[in-house]
């Protein structure tokens, strides 16, 4: 069973959807991916909703497995309790479902209407842009939300690592597993520079689920017209970073090749939490932006941060081949395993 690529959507997308199917009156069950096999289709936290009439949104695996899920979670809303699917998946066996590789990955179907609460807490907390952990017993699909005062010990404490590290994950509790699932904002890409790869590379982040923001002061080049539905800003990068207020969920794109424009923002990204900070260039451009840096104070190892030339080194010479290399460097970042 495969799904079209309209479905699978980003985590929050598919719990705003079973929300949408609850106030219409629809029971809703949720599938959550705890724990993936090494080729990893879709990362622990993402969600497939599914209702009694087979509506589905979102995705668990990209299509193997779905069929299987959408079955238990058929029984779940008819009554049956919570259930932890383990799938397994033979190297042999893994070509005829379209991966890579072999390995397991587990799923927990449950109804949704007991969590819907917790998890309608974590949405209004999203308006201010601020996380929060969901901690879900697996034996049985009982969640608890980390600071409504009822969760302490080695589980709060592994919950706040979760938000910390920004990274859902299973853990062992005293009486059996747990899931902690981290509910945060959309990650954010900050373009600087409204140029041709510029085009490109902002829809292709936006469907990998990046909250899109476009700066560039030359309203020739920023303007709706060449970037339709986008935030676009025509401040000075530096006034618009000041703004926006980077963090550890934000990629920094700067795309002008002008020390006017890509410098004021590289200095204010240098001194953010940004996960990812990428410059366009060549090497010698590189060179010279290293030179203007350290006058600037910044030493070695914040310099360092800086991904430039910008990109993964594929040998791109078009600008939808760049923007593909710099959207590519930047997921492999992303879901690097922590330190």
């Amino acid at each position: 069973m495969s799904l079209p690529t309209d479905q699978i959507q980003p985590t929050q997308d598919v719990i705003d959807t079973a929300f949408d199917w609850m106030a219409s009156g629809k029971p809703v069950a949720l599938a959550t991916v705890v724990s993936t096999w090494g080729s990893s289709p879709r990362p622990p936290g993402s969600h497939l909703g599914i209702t009694a009439q087979g509506e589905m949104a979102g995705s668990v695996s990209g299509g193997c497995i779905e069929g299987a899920v959408v079955k238990e979670a058929l029984d779940v809303l008819g009554g049956a309790p919570a259930k932890l699917l383990d799938f397994g998946v033979s190297d042999e066996q893994a070509w005829d479902v379209g991966l890579a590789c072999g390995g397991s990955v587990k799923v927990l179907v449950r109804d949704m209407a007991a969590s819907a609460p917790l998890y309608e807490k974590a949405r209004a907390a999203l308006t201010t842009g601020t996380p929060s952990a969901l901690i879900t017993r697996l034996a049985d699909g009982e969640t608890k939300l980390l600071g409504d005062g009822d969760l302490s010990g080695m589980l709060a404490d592994a919950a706040k690592a979760a938000l910390r590290d920004d990274r859902s994950r299973k853990v062992e509790g005293e009486d059996g597993d747990y899931f902690v699932e981290v509910v945060a904002p959309a990650r954010r890409m900050i373009v600087v520079g409204a140029v041709h790869i510029a085009q490109t590379l902002v829809p292709m982040a936006a469907m990998c689920g990046f909250k899109v923001t476009v700066v560039d002061p030359r309203r020739a080049f920023a303007s709706d017209a060449r970037f339709p539905g986008v935030d676009v800003r025509t401040d000075w990068p530096d006034e618009a970073m000041d703004e926006l207020q980077p963090d550890m969920r934000t990629a920094i794109v700067t795309l002008t090749h002008d020390p006017k424009l890509d410098d004021p923002a590289l200095e204010k990204a240098l001194r953010s939490r940004a996960f990812y900070i990428g410059a366009l260039g060549s090497t010698r451009t590189q060179a010279k932006r290293v030179d203007r840096l350290t006058a600037a104070g910044f030493d070695e190892a914040a310099i360092g941060r800086i991904h430039g030339p910008i990109g993964l080194d594929i040998s791109a010479q078009s600008p939808a081949e760049i923007a593909v290399s710099i959207l590519g460097e930047i997921i492999g970042v992303m879901r690097r395993d922590p330190a």
